[in-house]
């Protein structure tokens, strides 16, 4: 049976006879389906890394705040709904604790919201320092990471793998733009790479065999402290387990019969994959392993694969012409337009997906269809409604500000 028979639509008369005919026939292509070649997976890290250079560059946020102070949109308006928000706010309290206590969707919920939040924060003061050099931003950013450079220990529960990554994908993005744009100082910051360095990524740089979304956020934490650190080890790791997920994240009929998994996983069987894949036998271009369970948890795990594929353009290694942009692309499109209301056909997800994207088309569709000019007309349809993205309160913001249409 080839690739294109199992990615053909299944009449509903014939879905179980042809799921049962499925499972008998590619058992025996499972072997090659999980084998990745070495090659595939290697990431250098650079000679000389570049900063501020964690998911925005110095270019783009220069971009960003000429097109704010000329009052052009959709920027200006992206920063005021920045600076209007929570997180923007000149007097706001950080809430740090010594250990904060995740459980499954953070129940309990000992400080994870705290310091997802504090972290969102600490990044939008530092934007909003850049666009207008008013140094009581950057103060407040400073503020709040050295609150929790000060006090927080470890991470417990269920969830702290997963919570430690959504809060270590803000800290090094908001560190970055203070450390190396802020002349005033910032005498903590090396306590601050040293809470980076012994508690978070202990937690993170080891990967997850949980959702794929967990090890995408995981290893976009990992990656971006990794490039504060000059970590050039922990960076080469970070981005070979990231290549490996994203592959086994998002499907392409290139895979072949059935999608590409992670090896720790031992998904050895056609059987298991399909459960993995949320019960799914049916795989086209753009489907992701979390498509059938829902497409908020989907777009953390698409948002995550832009997240680091923009870090590693700046880095200096375009990843967006590699399979990871063109699984991106994919991605992005297949999910966008169900979020813009197509009704799902009958072989997907039992023809019922439950919606919920969130803000994360901005940073892909920029580099995809604005800069390599990939023809993308769902993505850019739904990042055009979604204008400006806000936040998803979890580690994801601002990027209609930051990276929408933007050149640089």
């Amino acid at each position: 049976m080839s690739p294109t028979m199992l990615n053909t639509p299944v009449p509903p008369r014939h879905r179980r006879r042809s799921r049962f005919a499925l499972l008998a026939t590619v058992a025996a292509l499972v072997a090659g389906a999980l084998a990745w070649p070495a090659a595939d997976r290697a990431e250098a890290a650079p000679a000389t890394f570049t900063h501020p250079g964690v998911t925005v560059s110095r270019g783009q946020l220069d971009f960003a705040r000429q097109q704010v102070n000329a009052g052009a949109q959709p920027w200006k308006g992206a920063y005021d709904q920045m600076l209007a928000s929570k997180y923007g706010s000149l007097t706001r309290t950080p809430k740090p604790r010594a250990v904060v206590e995740c459980g499954s969707y953070s129940n309990p919920n000992n400080g994870c919201t705290d310091e997802r939040e504090d972290a969102i924060a600490a990044y939008t003061q530092a934007l909003a320092w850049y666009v207008t050099r008013d140094a009581r931003y950057a103060k407040k950013a400073i503020e709040l990471m050295d609150a929790w450079s000060a006090t927080i220990r470890d991470h417990t529960n269920s969830n702290a793998p997963l919570q430690t990554g959504w809060a270590g994908s803000s800290w090094p993005k908001a560190a970055e733009i203070i450390k190396y744009t802020y002349d005033g100082g910032w005498a903590n910051s090396g306590r601050f790479a040293t809470m980076l360095r012994t508690v978070y990524l202990p937690e993170i740089i080891n990967g997850s065999n949980s959702n794929g979304n967990w090890e995408l956020s995981m290893m976009e934490a990992a990656v971006g402290i990794s490039v504060f650190l000059e970590d050039k080890t922990s960076y080469d790791k970070a981005m070979a387990k990231f290549r490996t997920r994203t592959a086994a994240f998002v499907y392409l009929s290139s895979d072949g019969a059935l999608p590409k998994t992670v090896p720790s996983q031992n998904l050895d069987t056609a059987q298991k994959i399909i459960n993995y894949w949320q019960g799914q036998s049916t795989f086209v271009n753009g489907l992701t392993q979390e498509t059938c369970r829902d497409l908020t948890h989907t777009g953390y795990g698409i948002s995550a694969i832009s997240h680091v594929a923009e870090t590693s353009r700046i880095q200096g290694q375009d990843l967006y012409g590699t399979d990871v942009g063109e699984r991106l692309r994919h991605a992005l499109g297949f999910q966008a337009k169900y979020q813009l209301g197509e009704a799902p056909p009958g072989w997907l997800c039992g023809g019922s997906l439950n919606l919920g994207l969130g803000p994360i088309t901005e940073v892909g569709h920029n580099a995809l269809s604005n800069r390599l000019g990939h023809v993308m007309t769902n993505t850019d349809r739904l990042t055009q409604q979604n204008r400006p993205s806000g936040s998803n309160n979890l580690f994801v913001a601002w990027e209609t500000l930051t990276h929408g249409d933007n050149p640089s």
